[in-house]
């Protein structure tokens, strides 16, 4: 059977930065074709040129740095290459959307969502007044956002992180596009969201007949919806196959170690396999394998000759171990198990040690004002009643949709926002009690890894100073030149080289500035770190990296983490104990194996079932239909998950359910259970 025409062909494509220290080969003569109805995958590291790519075909690489030196993009044979720039403008939005990697630096601050987003609709349908209104309303409600109509007139910073990647996503399809290329459209995302933004860009795809460009670090989100892989490494692709040829049995080395790298809990005992090194500069000119440098099989023809494409059943593999020129010669593929020999220290056991910290009925209420004279008639309940504690050299994850208070709990436990009730303590200490200098210097001791990596940081200073603010606030190092070198030092843990120290923000990936928000944290070193998706912008071989070094500092140091996160495998991987939480208030918690293997509330069960896994297939992406959940301004009476659930009953809307004991330390918010509470 003939396969159709791709609706979109890149033919050595070849992308170059011209930056003051040369000239970056950003994308190296890179080809791909997309078809309509079907997924391209684009896999790499950060800094592998995958984003690149992505703006090099929408033509909007960064002037004047960013030119196309050569090679072909043609949508349905017109390249878009020779076009002018006002044709391209017809073309953006309209024929090929895109979604953007960081929701808000893609959003603009001073118009309101709704406006952002019927921008497209104006501009390429002409839709004006009410028939805009509806549609923005009809996409926002698509992608999954709760109270439209409230959200329509939100500014950018008044959303979540998901929220934001929501807006973006909601803008892309505005133009109902031919071709959406999607630059990790759910890294921000928590898995039910996920899992229905998927399923909304499969359906899409089947109505509309769409092709998508899917650049994403998750490999499990490849395994649910892609039907081609292309992994990229500096600059070019060096495997591409069938979806199910590439997980069965990848064949290029690099591709190998991606597997390696991801969290499951079967793992947890030992250290996750890393990629030792980084991506080479682009900068060079090669001569050789650009893999070699960090390949375990790497032998003497990989550094002198650059290795050909060599064909498989789907695709093919840049690689001297499968070109039959090489055969006999090359080393036998025995594997290097870096990482994975290295077994992790004993972690600390047990739950009834004194905690290090404890919230007890934390509440964070937010007023809601409105009229001239801005009176309060309301309140966002973010946090309701949350009491949790925990262990010097544990970690708690917290994990929980979008909304439901997560981060702002987080703030609060560190005085960044003040709570409405409620009391704090740490190694003792009333939190609430601390002013001024006492305050400050308990700061030390709790920092905070925020979930947007851009946003935390000003554009305006060089890296090392980012990283030594805390140090010299602190008084941390005996001088410049210490604490400099200590900068460095943590640059290098994380996985940068100190010659980021003299860049800014602005000069890096996504991925590599999570990394230097995570060695600013660490720098001042503290006792607890409340990690808001410190990994959510991480491929899986930084990821590795960073979880290996995370549990390593917490070995050595006794740190303990509050750990935030909607990846399920990480959260298998890190934690000690889980806490669900769900519009404002925690629904189950309990040790990691108890919760995560044996879940008992039902929005725990929801969020495990729509979770991706590697052993999931596409059957995942099975269209369901969709609840909002309910705002926290308006939590309804009784168990705020009743709408949602399979098991409610004619209690569950009339009552909150209490504390059920399942056992000692695993406890869960659900009638279900209710013959079991303890009072």
């Amino acid at each position: 059977m003939s396969r159709a025409a791709p609706i979109l062909q890149v033919r050595n494509l070849h992308t170059e930065l011209h930056v003051p220290g040369g000239v970056v080969q950003a994308v190296n003569k890179l080809s791909l074709s997309l078809e309509r109805g079907r997924t391209l995958a684009l896999l790499g590291e950060s800094g592998c040129g995958k984003s690149m790519t992505a703006l090099s075909l929408m033509r909007l690489l960064p002037e004047p740095a960013g030119v196309i030196a050569g090679g072909a993009v043609e949508l349905e044979g017109e390249d878009l290459l020779d076009l002018a720039e006002i044709d391209m403008r017809r073309i953006r939005g309209r024929r090929m959307g895109m979604i953007f990697q960081e929701p808000m630096t893609a959003l603009n601050p001073v118009l309101t969502v709704g406006d952002q987003i019927g921008e497209v609709l104006t501009r390429h349908f002409r839709l004006h007044g009410n028939r805009r209104r509806e549609r923005v309303l009809a996409l926002l409600r698509e992608v999954g956002i709760p109270e439209p109509e409230m959200r329509l007139r939100a500014w950018p910073h008044q959303l979540s992180g998901g929220m934001k990647q929501r807006v973006g996503i909601a803008m892309a399809l505005a133009g109902e596009p031919d071709v959406l290329i999607a630059d990790e459209p759910t890294t921000a995302l928590d898995v039910t969201i996920q899992n229905q933004i998927l399923t909304l860009l499969a359906r899409l795809q089947r109505e509309r007949g769409m092709a998508m460009l899917l650049i994403t670090h998750d490999l499990a989100v490849v395994r649910q919806v892609a039907d081609h892989v292309a992994v990229m490494y500096a600059g070019h692709i060096v495997e591409s196959a069938a979806r199910e040829a590439l997980f069965d049995e990848p064949q290029h080395p690099y591709t190998r170690k991606l597997f390696e790298s991801v969290p499951a809990a079967d793992r947890r005992d030992r250290e996750l396999s890393v990629i030792r090194g980084q991506v080479p500069s682009l900068a060079q000119t090669f001569t050789g394998c650009r893999f070699a440098e960090r390949c375990p099989f790497a032998w003497h023809d990989c550094f002198e000759r650059a290795p050909r494409i060599n064909a498989t059943p789907t695709g093919g593999v840049r690689c001297h171990l499968l070109d039959p020129v090489y055969a006999g010669r090359a080393p036998h593929q025995a594997g290097d198990g870096e990482g994975a020999r290295q077994h992790a220290a004993g972690r600390s056991n047990g739950t009834d040690a004194a905690p290090l910290l404890a919230a007890r009925n934390m509440q964070v209420h937010f007023p809601i004002r409105r009229g001239v004279f801005k009176r309060t008639v309301g309140h966002v309940r973010a946090v309701d009643g949350v009491s949790l504690t925990i262990q010097a050299g544990r970690t708690l994850a917290l994990v929980g949709e979008s909304g439901c208070g997560k981060t702002t709990l987080g703030r609060a436990l560190l005085r960044l926002e003040r709570p409405t009730g409620g009391s704090v303590t740490f190694n003792g200490a009333d939190l609430a009690r601390l002013r001024g200098r006492r305050l400050r210097a308990l700061r030390r001791d709790i920092q905070m890894i925020f979930q947007d990596p851009y946003g935390a940081m000003d554009p305006r200073m060089r890296i090392a100073d980012i990283i030594q603010e805390g140090m010299r606030a602190q008084n941390i190092g005996a001088d410049n030149a210490a604490r400099e070198q200590r900068a460095a030092e943590l640059l290098q843990e994380v996985g940068l080289s100190a010659a980021a120290l003299e860049r800014y923000p602005h000069e890096f990936s996504g991925g590599q500035r999570q990394r230097i928000a995570i060695a600013r944290a660490l720098a001042v070193e503290p006792g607890l770190i409340v990690c808001d998706e410190p990994t959510s912008a991480l491929d899986v071989s930084v990821q590795a990296q960073v979880l290996n070094l995370l549990r390593t500092l917490q070995h050595e140091h006794g740190l303990a983490y509050l750990f935030i996160s909607h990846n399920m495998a990480v959260v298998n991987y890190v934690a000690d104990e889980v806490a669900v939480m769900y519009l404002g208030r925690i629904v189950e918690q309990g040790p990691v194996d108890a919760v995560m293997r044996a879940p008992k509330h039902p929005y725990t069960q929801a969020l495990l079932a729509a979770a991706p896994t590697l052993e999931a297939a596409a059957a995942q992406t099975t269209e369901q239909e969709q609840i909002e959940p309910p705002s926290p301004s308006n939590p309804p009476v009784g168990c705020h998950f009743a709408d949602r659930c399979p098991h409610v009953m004619p209690v569950c809307r009339q009552h909150y359910p209490g504390i059920t004991y399942l056992d000692k330390h695993h406890t869960t918010r659900c009638f279900l259970y209710s013959d079991r509470r303890e009072q």
